[in-house]
């Protein structure tokens, strides 16, 4: 079963020189489909160019990383809706709240406030970025009423877990739950309802074991998968079923056969 790698980078700079080989060893590994996700929207029209040059793998999400907030223009909103009329585009995101050392939590949480109210107006999911922020993200969308969203990159407690679970998010694992002291994230991937979990890389960073060191690429996501899998007692070819199943239905992407 081909896998689908929710969550990748690969219009940065790392992979200037060699993506075609990346996408070989993608497709070697198994990778039918990867999501693109979006710091900024001035790198959308790159994003777009990949999407151009991998028709049937390449999907694109468009979104404002909170570590960028201070550099948000006045017409955010109006750009992401711009953006989002492209038919490749399948999620808003990344956003949401980084209070690691953050000192513009205000300005945080209106420009998370208004991906979720423009999600809810596109009708499409949300991409979320989670760090030292879980009760207030958690709180915030809660308030906002339903929405489609993924916690990515999920590193968060298994209490915390429980939390975004309960409002129908779904969660997504990296490489980091393959490191050797991942212990409470592999105790959060236990409390994910199987028709919640996704895999994904956020290539170029957090390579999986066997892997670290390296630069992380969508190839990698197959090492991801085999970890969930074993820590949830699955043959790895199940656990590639359910989570390409669940992207699918989160992102809407086309079937894969």
């Amino acid at each position: 079963m081909p896998l689908i790698d929710t969550h990748v980078h690969i219009n940065f700079p790392e992979y200037a020189a060699d993506l075609e080989q990346v996408a070989e060893r993608w497709r070697a590994a198994g990778v039918a489909q990867l999501v693109h996700s979006c710091v900024e929207p001035k790198e959308f029209p790159e994003m777009q160019r990949i999407a151009d040059h991998f028709p049937k793998e390449v999907y694109l999400a468009v979104g404002l990383h909170p570590l960028h907030c201070e550099d948000a223009p006045p017409d955010l909103v109006r750009q992401l809706r711009a953006c989002a009329q492209d038919p490749r585009v399948v999620a808003l995101g990344e956003t949401g709240l980084d209070f690691f050392k953050a000192t513009n939590i205000d300005e945080q949480v209106a420009i998370f406030k208004a991906h979720i109210a423009l999600a809810q107006e596109l009708d499409l999911p949300l991409i979320i970025h989670c760090r030292d922020a879980a009760d207030k993200a958690c709180e915030v969308l809660a308030q906002a009423g339903p929405v489609r969203a993924v916690m990515h990159c999920w590193t968060g407690t298994p209490e915390e877990t429980v939390s975004f679970v309960a409002l129908g998010c779904f969660v997504s694992f990296s490489g980091v739950v393959t490191f050797k002291n991942a212990h409470t994230i592999q105790q959060s991937l236990q409390v994910v309802p199987l028709d919640q979990l996704l895999v994904e890389t956020d290539c170029p960073f957090l390579a999986p074991v066997p892997m670290r060191g390296k630069r992380n690429e969508p190839a990698f996501v197959a090492h991801v998968a085999q970890k969930v899998a074993e820590v949830r007692g699955l043959e790895v070819e199940e656990l590639a079923r359910i989570t390409s199943e669940n992207a699918r239905r989160l992102f809407r992407l086309p079937a894969l056969f």
